[in-house]
C-alpha cells in the first residue's frame, strides 16, 4: 500500500521544469498548467507498475511529490509552506499514445498503478523544496537528472497559485513536474517494458522503485 493516505486530490502540474519544456520545443507556460490523476491510480514502493492492453507507449515521469497536511483557500506563496505535512518521491506514468489520442491527460495519466509514490517525509526535514537533485533510474540506466531549482514554477507557488482556485485538504497530494529525460522525447523513443524496473531519487527523500510487469 502507499505509504501515504488515499489522497482526495491528486493535483499535477505539466511542464514546469525548463529543461523539460525545451528537450520538446515548448515556450514556458506564463502559468501553472495544472491535471488531474485519479486516486485509484495511486501504489506504493515495490508495487508493480502493470502495462495495460489498450497502450503501447508507457512513459516515467519522476517527480517530487508535496502532501498537504492542513486545509487551505487562497494562501500566498510567502506561507505556502505551512501547509505542506511533507514530501514524497512520485512517478507520473504516462499513456502516451492515449495522451495523444484523447488530447487530454486524465484516462492517460490515471490508469491502475500509474502514480507510484515513496515513503513520506516531513516538511520540517526538508527546509528547501526547490534545491533538490532529482533523477529517474530505469534498470540501473540514469534517464532523468536534474534538480528542482529547474522548477518554473516553485513549490511554494504552485501552492498558492491552486488553492487560489481550489481548496486544498489535508492528505491532498501535488506532483510538481518532471525534469528532462523522458521516454517520449528521446531518439529514438524508448518506452518502459515489462520485467523493467523504475527507481525515483530525490535528494533527502527514500528512492522509489517499482516493477514494471
Amino acid at each position: 500500500m502507499a505509504p501515504i493516505e488515499r489522497p482526495g486530490k491528486i493535483i499535477c502540474v505539466g511542464l514546469n521544469y525548463r529543461g523539460h519544456a525545451e528537450e520538446q520545443d515548448a515556450r514556458l507556460p506564463e502559468s501553472p498548467m495544472l491535471f488531474a490523476k485519479w486516486p485509484t491510480s495511486l501504489i506504493g514502493p515495490g508495487e508493480p507498475i502493470v502495462l495495460p492492453g489498450i497502450s503501447t507507449s508507457i512513459d516515467y515521469e519522476a517527480e517530487l511529490g508535496v502532501v498537504i497536511g492542513s486545509r487551505v483557500k487562497g494562501v500566498g506563496a510567502g506561507d505556502a509552506l505551512e501547509a505542506v505535512r511533507g514530501y514524497v518521491c512520485a512517478n507520473d506514468v504516462t499513456a502516451r499514445d492515449l495522451q495523444k489520442l484523447d488530447r487530454q491527460y486524465s484516462r492517460a495519466k490515471s490508469l491502475d498503478t500509474f502514480c507510484p509514490v515513496g515513503e513520506l517525509v516531513p516538511a520540517a526535514e526538508v527546509p528547501d523544496p526547490g534545491a533538490l537533485r532529482i533523477r529517474c533510474l530505469v534498470n540501473g540506466e540514469v534517464r532523468q537528472d536534474s534538480t528542482t531549482a529547474d522548477l518554473i514554477f516553485s513549490v511554494p507557488e504552485l501552492i498558492a497559485f491552486v488553492s487560489e482556485a481550489i481548496t486544498l485538504e489535508p492528505g491532498d497530494l501535488l506532483l510538481t513536474g518532471t525534469p528532462s529525460g523522458v521516454g517520449v522525447f528521446r531518439n529514438p523513443p524508448v518506452f518502459l517494458a515489462a520485467g523493467d524496473e523504475v527507481t525515483v531519487e530525490v535528494e533527502g527523500l527514500p528512492s522509489l522503485t517499482n516493477p514494471v510487469r
